[in-house]
């Protein structure tokens, strides 16, 4: 009788161990961030003949906000320039150090049609090409030199892998303050970013 009620109290503990290891296997995904970032501010010096220069206004997809980290940062804007913190510096001015795994792409979708990132477009910076290629109707905007504008294209979506293996896709919007339909470069100063994105805060899960 004593050594059945040893094994059945063993059976029953084990039994329960069983069950908490399953429970804890289980882990809840985090929900899917979908904001707009107004007014980021993207601003340089040079330009025009002149050597570029300037800090770059750096963004973390986690918090949702800029940041001055070093290492907390997943995507940095100057100008119309957007690099992001993985592969190597280009050598610019004032170009921080990539010390993160990001990468990233450029997709023709909609917006809300493009519901996976496909891990084998993504690109790192590199000291040749920017994963985020630069120049007018190269990447993500066109320059109108009869108007000065600065468009963003219609239908070009940016997928990025962040420093830590999450992922985001964005939407820019528009490259002037407070975003107007129609801007005038000589009364709306530019630089200023206005952007949708998705932020999928699960670690390796690529869909939005």
């Amino acid at each position: 009788m004593r050594t059945f009620k040893i094994l059945t109290v063993a059976a029953i503990t084990i039994l329960g161990l069983t069950s908490c290891s399953n429970n804890d296997d289980t882990t809840p995904l985090l929900a899917i961030a979908s904001e707009t970032v107004s007014n980021l501010h993207a601003p340089q010096t040079g330009g025009q003949g002149q050597p570029i220069g300037g800090e770059f206004t750096k963004f973390d997809f986690s918090t949702g906000t800029t940041t001055t980290s070093d290492t907390d940062w997943d995507i940095a804007f100057r100008g119309t320039i957007i690099i992001v913190n993985g592969g190597v510096s280009q050598g610019t001015n004032d170009e921080p150090v990539r010390n993160g795994d990001a990468a990233a792409y450029i997709a023709t979708n909609t917006f809300e049609g493009l519901t996976t990132a496909d891990i084998n477009l993504l690109v790192q910076d590199s000291e040749t090409a920017l994963a985020i290629p630069t120049g007018s109707n190269n990447g993500w905007y066109n320059y109108n030199p009869a108007t000065f504008t600065i468009t963003p294209l219609a239908g070009k979506i940016l997928v990025f892998r962040t420093r830590d293996n999450r992922y985001a896709k964005v939407e820019i919007l528009s490259y002037y303050q407070d975003a107007p339909s129609n801007p005038d470069p000589f009364t709306d100063e530019g630089r200023y970013y206005t952007f949708n994105y998705v932020y999928q805060p699960n670690k390796n899960v690529t869909s939005f």
